[in-house]
Order: C-alpha cells, then sequence, then structure tokens
C-alpha cells in the first residue's frame, strides 16, 4: 500500500503531543474581547518571571510601524477600540493591515504596544479590572502550562487576531541570509545517523531553507504543531521563511524503522529554542520522519510534545 500525506500522518502513534495547547486556545476564543486582552497582558506579566521575551528585530518591526504609529496617536478610548477590534477579527482598516503581518511581526507588534502600555503612550487595562471566572480558569490552565507551551498559547492568541480577506498576501519580514558554510555546526543525534535527517537539522539551524526544500520529495509535506500539513515543496519553503528564521533545533535521540514500500520512518526528540525567547526557553519537541525509497522526505510532522518523560518515549 502506497502512503498518501493523510496515511503519512499516523507515523509513530504512540507520539504524545501537548494537547492541552490547542484545548487552551479554543477556550481563549470564546472569551469576549476585553477579557482576550486583559488574560494576554495578565499572563505576559506573569510570564515576565520566568520568561523573558526578546525584543524584536529593527529590520522586521519596519513593517509594522506605520500600523502601530497610527495607534498610538489615538486617544485612549480608541486606541481600547482598536485593540478589541483586533481581537474580534473585525473588517476594518486596522485589522486588514495586521492581518498580512507574519507570525513574528505580530509578535513584535504586541510587544511593542505592551512597552508603550508600560509607558503610558498607550491605553493600559482599566485600574482594578477583574477577569471573569472563565478567563480566570483559562489563566491558571497557562500557569500550569510547561514554559514552551505557555509561549505557544500566548503565540497563537496573537497570531490568530486581525482580519485576513480572500488572497490576503503577507508582508514578508527581511530574509536572514544563511550562515556561513564554514561557520556551521554540525549535530549528532543518539540513534539516528540518517544522512536526510541530519542534513534537515543543520540546514534549519543555518537558516539555508533553499538547501532545506532540497531534501524533500516534489508532493511531500510539512505539518507544524497543531495545524493540517502544508503540502508540496513551494507552500513548505514559504512556511519556512516566514516562520522558522532563526530557529535553534536541538535533537537528542532518535529511533529508525523500516515503513511499507521501502519507505523509512524515523522519530526524533530534543528541544527548540526561538529568537523570541531565548536560550532560557526550550520547547520539548519531536520531529517525525517519512522518507521515501530514494531518501527523500515524504512527510515530517513537528510535535510539541506533552511532557518532558516524552523525550525519552519511543515506545509504538
Amino acid at each position: 500500500m502506497a502512503f498518501t500525506i493523510d496515511s503519512a500522518r499516523g507515523i509513530f502513534p504512540g507520539t504524545l503531543a501537548a494537547d492541552a495547547v490547542p484545548a487552551t486556545i479554543a477556550r481563549f476564543n470564546q472569551l469576549s474581547a476585553e477579557d482576550q486582552l486583559a488574560l494576554i497582558w495578565f499572563a505576559y506579566e506573569e510570564m515576565g518571571t520566568t520568561i523573558t521575551v526578546a525584543a524584536p528585530g529593527a529590520a522586521s518591526m519596519i513593517l509594522a510601524q506605520g500600523l502601530l504609529n497610527k495607534i498610538k496617536d489615538m486617544s485612549f478610548t480608541e486606541q481600547s477600540q482598536a485593540m478589541c477590534d483586533l481581537a474580534n477579527r473585525a473588517d476594518n482598516e486596522i485589522c486588514r493591515a495586521y492581518g498580512v503581518f507574519t507570525p513574528n511581526i505580530k509578535l513584535g507588534f504586541w510587544y511593542q504596544l505592551g512597552e508603550w502600555m508600560a509607558e503610558g503612550k498607550v491605553a493600559p487595562i482599566p485600574e482594578g479590572y477583574k477577569l471573569s471566572a472563565n478567563a480566570s480558569a483559562i489563566l491558571q490552565v497557562i500557569r500550569e502550562l510547561e514554559q514552551g507551551q505557555q509561549i505557544t498559547v500566548l503565540r497563537n492568541t496573537v497570531v490568530d487576531m486581525g482580519y485576513v480577506g480572500e488572497g490576503t498576501v503577507k508582508v514578508s519580514e527581511p530574509m536572514v541570509l544563511p550562515q556561513e558554510v564554514s561557520e556551521r555546526s554540525k549535530v549528532a543525534i543518539e540513534g539516528v545517523d540518517n544522512a536526510t535527517v541530519l542534513s534537515y537539522i543543520n540546514n534549519m539551524n543555518a537558516n539555508d531553507f533553499s538547501a532545506v526544500i532540497d531534501l524533500f520529495a516534489a508532493d511531500g509535506a510539512l505539518q507544524p504543531p497543531f495545524q493540517r500539513p502544508i503540502v508540496g515543496k513551494e507552500a513548505v519553503f514559504r512556511y519556512l521563511q516566514e516562520e522558522c528564521q532563526n530557529l535553534k533545533l536541538m535533537p537528542e535521540r532518535g529511533t529508525n524503522e523500516p515503513a511499507e514500500g521501502n519507505f523509512n520512518q524515523i522519530k526524533v526528540t530534543g528541544k527548540v529554542q526561538t529568537p523570541w525567547f531565548g536560550a532560557n526557553v526550550g520547547m520539548n519537541m519531536a520531529w517525525r520522519f517519512l522518507l521515501d525509497p530514494q531518501g527523500k522526505i515524504f512527510f515530517v510532522a513537528i510535535d510539541l510534545l506533552a511532557s518532558p518523560k516524552e523525550l525519552l518515549n519511543f515506545v509504538r
């Protein structure tokens, strides 16, 4: 039986992903816009004691500066309404402008608003504001998540805001040049010496997405955490450019198993650091590769793991 993308998603079925993350995001989306905004700020304030959000790069934020300045020039009432509109995904000028940003630019946008709130330039959460019972319960769930899961929840809350119309073209942030070959480091993975998998990790760490995409089959797919697979080399390449710059992949160990039709399935676990949260936060991740008979990547799923013990879990 030949593999399809749907059947490939079932490899290594014992992998325990952090299902609390999409469940928490779904509950968050049911809140009122006011509670969503308040919850984001309360959560970021609490996380600030253990997780430091990095300041966005100036080059990336040039793309959001016009919209940020427009909001800064508003009255507090207008600012509050604009932020509520973003949470409500209203179809207006501000939400459409925000909707074309890539995830990293959206994170930088809210980082800057938070800085301005602290400086008194943007409307703060009203003094004495009380979260609803539902919002308070969700905040408690976020408190109990691991750091990597916390930042994934909070990232997705702002990424999903704004309005994206049909045919919307994303505003891409400046591309980081691939690292010079002479400066690249090579990873070692306990239990895995497959050249394709090692090249995938090494080239991702070097921001060499052209080399990464050359490892994929023409009809290959990549499945990001909690998303449907992205199919085809062009679509995967675009995703890598928009969302994967300056990641640090730190694989630790893995296992290699034959599959039907001379395919090969490989599972690797380890950690990932992002430029937004630095070296202090490593997200526990698994990569589930399915390689075709030519050694090309037919499918790779990236999973945010449920717990640190999953880093050692290779039981099928």
